[in-house]
């Protein structure tokens, strides 16, 4: 599986971007789906998850209701929509693929680890 980050920019704080991850596979519905950022100098973090089924969501509290992470299986792509941007915000944000629902059941989406596949990487700056 190939992944395909696109979507950074640089946008002023209050503002709005959409991130997409486009994945080659045949199989890309049954993958648990997840981005993560890593802002300069800070080790990469969740950020957000969605089940195979777009079930279940999941967010890291710093974008808690800000942040909806979405997928088109038919198009093989996975969305982060980003509203309210923060200055804090700014880093480089990662799409990431696990072929497997087991960190799903077993609440481990949140660990780097779990993922097999990663994106390379789209930068977002907010400008303050």
């Amino acid at each position: 599986v190939q992944l395909q980050a696109s979507g950074g920019g640089l946008v002023q704080a209050g503002g709005s971007l959409r991130l997409s991850c486009a994945a080659s596979g045949r199989t890309f519905s049954s993958y648990l789906l997840g981005w993560f950022r890593q802002a300069p100098g800070k080790e990469r973090e969740f950020v957000a998850a969605i089940s195979w089924r777009s079930v279940s969501t999941y967010y890291a509290d710093s974008v808690k209701g800000r942040f909806t992470i979405s997928r088109d299986n038919a198009k093989n792509t996975v969305y982060l929509q980003m509203i309210s941007l923060k200055p804090e915000d700014t880093a480089v944000y990662y799409c990431a693929a696990v072929g497997s629902n087991i960190p799903y059941y077993s609440g481990s989406y949140y660990r780097q680890s779990v993922y097999d596949y990663w994106g390379q990487g789209t930068q977002v700056t907010v400008s303050s």
